[in-house]
């Protein structure tokens, strides 16, 4: 453990003092009990970035706190984020397993290791070229694919990442093979189309608990966008990136990758808008109130700009169940800057304006909604709208937003006697897939 406990205590006692805190006054700002915190000014437990970022705020000390008790993870900021444009690989096969019972598996392979997969009742399927080449100019043909895919969206917000991932990979095969076998504009229309379901499908995979398989798609998705002539993707992928970075809670990787989304001019607003939201988040985790801000306000003119241009609507990249994305990240973003109440206040006026079949969305921001009305010490409310969120997570099966139940379930357990939380908690464990103590 080191140093870092008898620092962080250290630097809290003295900005504590410095703001004419009594420990027993900073507690009742905190919502921590007043012996919590002084094992945490005598180094004698670690400090935790949940406390830290609310003392940061209670304190004013500008995420010093943050950066003490959580130094961001090792690694490099791009590695992973910036997929190159090659054509796709010809010698490349997609296999897919499926379990009569339910499992599944997918892994791409050379087709020479594939070759042994197939098994007595092997079915080889190709599509001809001068046959798919001709389906390919019919333009039913590419409405029939584009509305599948905003098919699988609105089941991918209601649905099981599970029970969607086998259509978005089967689709995405088909249109990638039907592409190889057009001719140019036909083509490029059809990859930029699997690009699209590829990019979707990586956010399934992540929604599934899969970082690994989110990432090698979102990979998937930029090398067919740039093989077809559009580099929206390669911005947009290291958007989808930084979010891994800060479900990771890697505030400097996911500002780092959320910069770089915003730096060529030449992409859209909407992506550009999007990659402000994220850098927004990014600076929250670090408690920089101040960047986060500027981040949110850059975000807001972005996407005002581009609904006033329409470029926010048909197959636009990114979240699609929520027309105003900046609110709710705003109050997203309160939390982590330690200003719990303040979040409360502007996700109750947000979530329940989401429409309904936005259970993915309304799952997610539901549960940052609890998590900050329990951190404001508002128990019977937070567990009331913990409740509603289970409820919809149990359609979507979200492994992105058991993030914030975990955080949730960690705050409740200080009142675990409270009857409310003793009531949630075995519903809270079994969404958690935890046993119930």
């Amino acid at each position: 453990m080191g140093d870092q406990p008898r620092l962080f205590g250290a630097e809290l006692r003295r900005a504590r003092l410095a703001a004419g805190l009594s420990l027993g006054g900073l507690a009742r700002i905190v919502h921590y009990s007043k012996g919590y915190l002084s094992k945490i000014e005598t180094g004698r437990k670690p400090p935790g970035v949940d406390l830290a970022r609310r003392c940061d705020a209670a304190l004013g000390t500008g995420g010093r706190l943050s950066e003490l008790a959580g130094p961001a993870s090792p690694g490099n900021a791009t590695s992973g984020a910036t997929p190159s444009g090659d054509q796709m690989a010809e010698d490349e096969a997609w296999v897919m397993s499926l379990a009569p019972r339910g499992p599944g598996w997918f892994a791409p392979m050379s087709r020479r290791a594939a070759l042994p997969t197939g098994a007595a009742a092997l079915l080889t399927l190709e599509v001809n070229p001068s046959g798919g080449s001709a389906a390919m100019r019919q333009e039913p043909t590419y409405d029939a694919f584009a509305a599948m895919f905003e098919l699988h969206r609105r089941l991918g917000r209601t649905m099981s990442p599970a029970a969607v991932l086998p259509s978005l990979i089967a689709q995405t095969h088909t249109l990638r093979e039907l592409a190889a076998a057009a001719r140019t504009p036909a083509r490029n229309r059809l990859l930029l189309l699997a690009a699209r379901y590829a990019e979707f499908t990586g956010w399934m995979a992540q929604e599934a608990g899969h970082d690994q398989a989110a990432t090698w798609w979102t990979r998937t998705a930029v090398s067919m966008a740039e093989a077809a002539g559009d580099h929206e993707f390669a911005a947009h992928g290291l958007v989808r990136t930084a979010l891994v970075a800060m479900l990771r809670e890697d505030a400097a990787q996911t500002v780092e990758l959320a910069g770089l989304a915003q730096a060529d001019t030449r992409v859209s607003p909407r992506v550009r808008g999007l990659a402000a939201l994220r850098e927004a988040q990014g600076h929250a985790l670090a408690g920089d109130d101040r960047r986060c801000h500027r981040a949110l306000d850059r975000a807001a003119a972005l996407l005002d700009r581009a609904q006033s241009t329409g470029q926010d609507g048909g197959l636009a990249l990114g979240p699609a169940s929520v027309a105003d994305m900046g609110p709710v990240v705003t109050g997203w973003c309160l939390y982590d800057l330690g200003r719990p109440a303040m979040a409360a206040q502007i996700l109750d006026d947000q979530v329940p304006r989401m429409p309904a079949g936005a259970e993915r969305a309304r799952a997610r921001f539901g549960a940052r909604r609890a998590l900050a009305h329990a951190a404001a010490g508002e128990l019977d409310h937070a567990c009331h709208l913990a409740g509603l969120v289970l409820d919809d997570i149990e359609l979507v099966d979200s492994a992105t937003i058991r993030v914030d139940l975990r955080r949730l379930s960690r705050t409740l357990t200080r009142w675990r006697d409270h009857a409310p939380v003793r009531e949630l908690q075995p519903r809270l464990a079994a969404a958690l897939h935890v046993p119930v103590r």
